[in-house]
């Protein structure tokens, strides 16, 4: 059971279609961890070039899912609201699996810090119970 649908992630996040990642949020602990979902479509125009006939959903936008997921448990802090949180850095990104249209990710973001406007976290991509994607964030927060 889900306790942000799309809406309500679109009133913590600026991201609207297509740049929007999120479908549900399933875990938040503002300041310290959030766990949403991503449902991967065939419908998404990311697969009209990536690739056919071999649709693949791209390493660089399970990131992008990873960083919104992240950016949800900080702006979901009271001294966050109505801010963005804009990608610092990515570190030791790391792609196991290939995912497809079909898949679900389940998106688990730790944050490790928070000092002034910047933070940082662990993420990991789960499809199944098989790990898609780890990567370490930056995140910094502004207007």
């Amino acid at each position: 059971m889900s306790i942000l649908n799309t809406q309500q992630i679109q009133e913590i996040l600026p991201h609207r279609y297509p740049m929007l990642m999120l479908d549900t949020v399933e875990e938040l602990v503002p300041g310290e961890r959030a766990v949403a979902i991503k449902n991967i479509s065939i419908n998404e125009e990311i697969f009209q070039g990536h690739f056919p006939g071999n649709p693949t959903f791209p390493g660089a936008l399970t990131v992008e899912a990873l960083a919104q997921t992240g950016a949800v448990a900080l702006l979901s802090m009271p001294e966050f609201k109505g801010k963005t949180a804009y990608f610092g850095g990515i570190k030791k990104a790391r792609y196991r699996r290939m995912v497809r249209p079909g898949d679900q990710l389940r998106l688990e973001v730790t944050l490790d810090r928070l000092r002034g406007p910047i933070g940082t976290g662990k993420g990991i991509v789960w499809v199944g119970d098989k790990k898609a994607t780890t990567a370490e964030l930056t995140f910094i927060i502004g207007d």
